[in-house]
């Protein structure tokens, strides 16, 4: 696979859905606007094998035709994800069975992907489809399934497998799971691997969190099992993908629960996202950061592609004049190497029939496609300066799918799990794994300090490259990556962790001796106990005095080691002898604790301070949340830096960088160039981009 020299931008095309043939009307558009790639059928199984056995390519053909004659790309997407009718009818056991009940034809994404039934009818129509068209010159990638998942399967064969698995662990030895796992509770214990219980209704944190981490490595199996398929057939400049999904929360939110990202990634040469956002008023840029910041991540900071963002979106969603321009600019800020719109017209017929593409149902230019064309304008001419964007960040936040299971059935405020602990977002209103996650990192975000994102799993040779790593709810933890990490501070690095993190092992099993496990030392610090806070103001200090706040949600009764220092303590008469946050000098490096939840402005201030005492002194680290900074080094080894004005207010600033402005009609006129400390105005939702 060679190296991708330029954006790819376009949209999904859906020829099968058209109302009347204009598809040549939709290619003079698509080039008007400067899209150069197209991505196609991925959705459309039923009208490409109408009949199992009978194939009908004739739309994918007229597609290629049309698009290879006008000079545009296409990405082939494989129809797996949405089975036709036929293959339901004769193989119903094919449909998932969920906690939620057993499901019926209709919906997409609701297979069991490990039935041997639906892997033979989907390696046919793979087979088919990429055999057909993977000689064509216009098809530059393909796009394995779709934001797949494990889908909360419990069918038979999944649970059976997985009690496979689960034998061949530990060697047939029923009492050693029994004790790895803590069975005897309930009398949940298993005495005949052929009496293997149903997991439905499990109440053991270990087995499920077991049973979860296994079906996530049955998507990433099946994902690899695709990806070895399409290999046969693709040429060596043709590229494999796959468009992950993050946690729902009516739009892209937290780390996926269903599916281990950093474990499908190996399969791809590039990871993919769909990532969807608030816009209008609610526009602040950090869901489209905090998706690509950790889709770059998966493949160790390689460029990866947006395959599906909004245009007009669902109701609520239509972009203000300047958003979709300032949007698409946001993906490449991240490292994207594309910006993929979900879709180009919007849909006539059924469920998202309101979920509008560039082109409103009428198929006329709107102001949307007029911005996106101003976009694709502008792309053509300096987009060689922005492709394959390179970031060097000093900070990491390590995150765990083991965690985000354990946490949902140990919900943080209460202990016990969520009113709907299985379903794939979170609709309790309770503080969450992924709430947590996102509190620290939206915090860095608006201070403009950018990061990384590790798995669990990482090696100690990956941790030392960063100046601070971030553990947030970290509750999993294996006694591999405890040491690792002690090794880290040690060595002179810096740790910053919340509670909730190193509680038990990698099975959910409680650790048993005083907390943090294995980093009491390190942290200076241990507790016992915690509560959840009513009306508990918080006192800081070194440094940190002027800072006033409350603890939220769940508090750690900290004790503190001699010689750490208290940068904050609970202003109450029960709990006024306890810590909230410390720091403890260890080894060469240092290693801060936050024993509580706190508002958005407070835990700003506590990273800033963290991120000066690490080394991480970020130019441009500022108060106003408006204005984002997103910068690395391009194919030409020169500094690129994003300007964003997430606001609908005309902005002036002291510029943090100087530059020459590419978005100036003569990127090396005098006129586009920028000195640092120079006050520069961004207009309402506007942007400068500098290369230096």
């Amino acid at each position: 696979m060679t190296q991708q020299h330029s954006i790819l931008f376009g949209a999904a095309y859906y020829d099968e859905y058209m109302p009347y043939d204009r598809l040549d009307e939709d290619v003079k558009m698509l080039k008007a606007a400067h899209m150069n790639t197209v991505r196609i059928a991925e959705s459309t199984w039923s009208t490409m094998e109408p009949r199992s056995g009978e194939f009908d390519f004739s739309h994918v053909d007229r597609v290629l035709d049309a698009m290879e004659k006008a000079g545009i790309s296409v990405i082939i997407g494989t129809p797996t994800y949405a089975i036709p009718v036929w293959l339901a009818h004769r193989s119903p056991e094919i449909l998932v069975r969920q906690h939620a009940g057993q499901r019926r034809y209709g919906p997409r994404q609701i297979i069991d992907i490990l039935n041997t039934d639906f892997r033979v009818c989907a390696e046919r129509i793979i087979r088919e489809l990429i055999g057909h068209v993977a000689h064509r010159k216009c098809v530059i990638g393909f796009q394995i399934d779709n934001e797949t998942k494990y889908y909360d399967a419990l069918n038979e064969d999944v649970q059976h497998a997985f009690a496979k698995q689960l034998r061949q662990r530990f060697d047939g030895d029923l009492e050693a799971m029994n004790n790895a796992f803590g069975l005897a509770y309930w009398s949940n214990r298993i005495t005949d691997w052929d009496e293997f219980p149903d997991l439905t209704e499990t109440i053991n944190a270990s087995l499920s969190g077991a049973f979860d981490r296994f079906r996530r490595s049955v998507v990433s199996d099946y994902l690899a099992w695709q990806s070895d398929i399409v290999r046969e057939y693709a040429r060596d400049d043709q590229f494999v993908t796959h468009n992950h999904d993050l946690e729902w929360r009516g739009y892209s939110y937290g780390v996926q629960p269903w599916a281990d990202h950093f474990k499908n990634a190996q399969a791809l040469d590039y990871a993919g996202v769909d990532i969807y956002h608030p816009t209008e008023d609610h526009l602040t840029g950090r869901e489209i950061a905090f998706g690509g910041d950790l889709t770059r991540s998966l493949k160790h900071g390689k460029n990866y592609l947006v395959l599906e963002t909004q245009a007009q979106g669902q109701n609520g969603w239509l972009p203000y004049p300047g958003q979709l321009r300032l949007q698409a600019y946001s993906h490449l800020a991240s490292g994207s190497n594309s910006v993929m719109y979900w879709h180009w017209h919007s849909i006539h017929h059924s469920f998202e029939s309101y979920w509008k593409g560039v082109l409103s149902h009428d198929f006329e230019a709107n102001p949307v496609y007029e911005e996106a064309k101003n976009f694709g304008e502008e792309i053509s001419r300096i987009g060689d300066h922005l492709v394959n964007l390179h970031k060097r960040n000093k900070v990491a936040i390590i995150i765990s799918n083991e965690a985000l299971s354990a946490l949902n059935r140990f919900a943080i405020s209460t202990g016990f799990p969520k009113p709907s602990p299985y379903e794939e977002g979170d609709s309790s209103g309770l503080v969450a794994y992924n709430d947590v996650v996102r509190w620290m990192y939206d915090a860095f975000f608006d201070l403009n300090i950018e990061v990384d994102f590790l798995p669990a799993d990482c090696s100690i040779s990956t941790l030392e490259r960063y100046e601070l790593l971030v553990a947030p709810a970290l509750y999993c933890t294996s006694q591999v990556l405890i040491d690792g990490l002690k090794t880290y501070v040690e060595h002179g690095g810096h740790l910053l962790a919340t509670f909730k993190s190193f509680f038990t092992d990698e099975d959910v099993s409680i650790w048993n001796d005083l907390q943090p496990h294995g980093l009491t030392d390190v942290f200076g610090m241990d507790y016992g106990e915690f509560t959840l806070p009513e009306d508990v103001p918080l006192v800081f200090g070194r440094g940190l005095e002027h800072l006033r706040g409350k603890a939220q949600t769940f508090m750690e009764l900290v004790r503190v080691h001699e010689g750490a220092d208290v940068l904050a303590k609970y202003q109450h008469d029960g709990w006024k002898e306890y810590a909230a946050i410390t720091r403890n000098a260890f080894g060469k490096g240092w290693a801060q604790w936050i024993g509580t939840m706190t508002s958005p402005e407070v835990i700003r201030e506590i990273i800033r301070d963290a991120a000066f005492a690490s080394g991480v002194n970020v130019r441009g680290m500022k108060s106003n949340t408006d204005i984002a900074i997103r910068r690395g080094s391009n194919d030409s080894g020169r500094t690129v830096t994003y300007l964003f004005n997430y606001s609908s207010r005309q902005q002036t600033f002291a510029s943090p960088y100087g530059g020459t402005d590419l978005l100036e009609s003569a990127p090396n006129a005098e006129a586009a160039a920028i000195r640092e400390g120079e006050e520069i105005t961004l207009a309402p939702w506007g942007l400068k981009i500098l290369e230096s």
